[in-house]
């Protein structure tokens, strides 16, 4: 018999059941599911709505099937449909009639929301910190090659030279943006939805403030329909994640490019490359490349949310439980992705005579030239067409610009002199770039010290919210108050 059974005449037909029930992935949310069943009925032995002798046999029994879970002694089975029917059947299994009780002032619609909050408040946390980890990672990268010189590139064309841990900045920049973006939506992930019942509220006087303290959330749901049918919080992380699986794909595809032998800038170390089935000589950067493939389901599960939700009325309709499976695959490909690319990157052996190579060997410091021109006071209109014919010659002659004597620069213009040499060398070009935000060391030394100074800041917001996401630590709220 179902627990909500009593107005129907007929058994559940089995392919519906079968059809309907999500009990074979919201299962993970058991934890969140037995703690927000914890503080409700604390609520409700505070409140008076239950007696506390029942609300202490309820505790009792939703621990015990928290032990028997961990044990490994509970299936979940489809008939009952979801995490929460399961356990409250446990619960009534272990404890009577009584743990029917427990769902006193309260809706599957509210109770379904918490859980959600409750696991996405904690795996955010969980990706933020491992983003602060890829960072360092970066950053420690970073300061080891404030004197690696490599090709900066546009259209995937050599365009001028940069520092390497320059370039690796961009990826820290690009982080840190991504954490600020996670941050801000856990405003909107740590809201308590319980107590909105199935979409009203509830008859019951029960204390939405009592629980919102006991599970540590920073505010509350004002309107009750908008409790259990918002997912726009889901949708939130799902877009940031986008924007973060995004920034990895790009870092991915430079990884997979500067390891291979027409590039050879860096080597990635063998723990996290595969080899070929039939290619004896293969190292194959397969973790780099699924990294750059995998971002594809993440875009996939973002467009696939909000398209069940685009026509929804109000409040809660089924097509809603259809929010879940894309955010649990989100949080795993996230937390793989971050976990592998970190080591990836400390591990990563940076091949700095190769990267000076090929700077020596382009045309990239011609907007130097151009530069130098204009300095001797030549229009930057006229000193591009100068360079540029400059560039034509060394191509037709087979040069570089540092290769041509000072009578073949000055037959495009009489105003190079010998000093040119020097403003045409790799570290001057480099230097010379010495604003905000530039590529020249001091620059790169000042953006390292920026965003140790924000690592430390992000550490810090972790250490003060981290208590709040921790479960097990939670999981004594249902003490009698």
């Amino acid at each position: 018999m179902k627990l909500w059974g009593g107005r129907f005449t007929k058994p559940t037909n089995q392919l519906v059941e079968e059809y309907t029930a999500s009990i074979t992935f919201d299962k993970q949310m058991w934890r969140q599911d037995i703690v927000g069943s914890l503080a409700h009925v604390a609520m409700l032995g505070k409140c008076g709505i239950l007696p506390m002798e029942e609300v202490r046999q309820i505790i009792a029994g939703l621990k015990k099937v928290k032990e028997k879970i961990e044990r490994g002694q509970v299936q979940f089975l489809v008939e009952h449909e979801d995490v929460h029917m399961n356990i409250e059947k446990l619960l009534i299994e272990e404890i009577g009639p009584v743990g029917g009780k427990l769902h006193t002032g309260r809706s599957r619609n509210d109770q379904v929301a918490l859980d959600m909050h409750l696991y996405l408040r904690e795996k955010l946390m969980e990706i933020i910190q491992l983003a602060t980890y890829l960072q360092e990672a970066l950053l420690e990268q970073a300061n080891r090659h404030l004197d690696t010189v490599m090709p900066g590139y546009t259209h995937l064309q050599r365009a001028q030279p940069v520092l390497f841990g320059y370039h690796l900045m961009a990826y820290v920049s690009m982080l840190q943006r991504d954490i600020e973006r996670m941050r801000d939506c856990w405003k909107r992930v740590n809201i308590l939805p319980l107590g909105a019942g199935a979409l009203a509220g509830t008859t019951f006087p029960i204390d939405r403030t009592f629980v919102a303290e006991l599970l540590q959330f920073d505010g509350i749901y004002l309107n009750s329909m908008d409790a259990v049918s918002d997912r726009d919080f889901i949708v939130e992380f799902l877009a940031d994640a986008s924007l973060l699986m995004a920034h990895l794909s790009r870092l991915c595809e430079e990884l997979v490019m500067w390891s291979s032998q027409e590039f050879s800038f860096v080597e990635l170390d063998d723990a996290f490359c595969t080899g070929s089935s039939i290619m004896p000589q293969k190292k194959n950067p397969d973790v780099a490349e699924l990294v750059r493939g995998k971002t594809g389901r993440v875009y996939g599960n973002l467009i696939g949310l909000l398209t069940v939700l685009k026509g929804l009325p109000l409040a809660y309709n089924k097509d809603m439980q259809e929010d879940k499976e894309g955010m649990f695959d989100t949080v795993a490909t996230l937390h793989g992705a971050l976990a592998l690319l970190t080591p990836m990157i400390q591990t990563m052996q940076v091949k700095a005579d190769r990267m000076r190579q090929a700077v020596t060997q382009d045309f990239s410091n011609a907007t130097d030239l151009a530069d130098y021109l204009v300095r001797q006071g030549m229009p930057f209109r006229q000193a591009h067409e100068v360079v540029g014919r400059t560039v034509l010659y060394c191509i037709e002659h087979q040069k570089y610009l540092l290769d041509l004597s000072l009578d073949e620069f000055r037959q495009f213009s009489e105003a190079i002199g010998e000093d040119v040499y020097e403003a045409l060398a790799v570290e001057t070009v480099v230097n010379a770039r010495n604003v905000l935000g530039g590529t020249a060391r001091s620059q790169v030394e000042a953006q390292i010290a920026a965003y140790r100074s924000l690592l430390a800041e992000t550490h810090a917001w972790v250490e003060k919210n981290s208590q709040k996401v921790m479960i097990e630590s939670l999981i004594d709220v249902g003490s009698p108050v």
